[in-house]
């Protein structure tokens, strides 16, 4: 399960942003996971609650943006939804499509932070 070890790897990089900005709290981690990038969504929201146990993203969710696969159509010339991820054909002329240009990404694009209190 492959999807342990992107937990561990979303978590380090959200606890650096910690440390970065004076080790305010993570609330929430955000990502972008295309349909093609070999992710199971699920085996990874529970990889993470497991993970995150005893660490500084203790209380943070995990945000995940399920973005569909998109093609270049060479005959059409424009970015268009492909049919599926098993037939990567422009979903308008059903031309075949060798260029991916979205759904193979896994990508932290947000870590949202709440500063500690000030203590006096």
């Amino acid at each position: 399960m492959h999807e342990l070890s992107i937990a561990m790897s979303i978590i380090d990089i959200a606890a650096e942003t910690s440390r970065t900005h004076d080790d305010a709290r993570v609330i929430a981690v955000h990502l972008k996971i295309g349909r093609m990038s070999g992710v199971v969504i699920d085996a990874l929201l529970s990889a993470f609650t497991i993970a995150k146990e005893d660490t500084v993203l203790a209380n943070a969710k995990l945000m995940i943006e399920d973005l569909p696969v998109k093609v270049r159509c060479p005959k059409c010339q424009c970015e268009r939804l492909a049919d599926s991820i098993q037939c990567l054909c422009c979903s308008v002329c059903r031309t075949v499509s060798a260029e991916i240009t979205q759904g193979d990404e896994l990508d932290v694009v947000a870590v949202e932070l709440e500063p500690l209190e000030i203590r006096q």
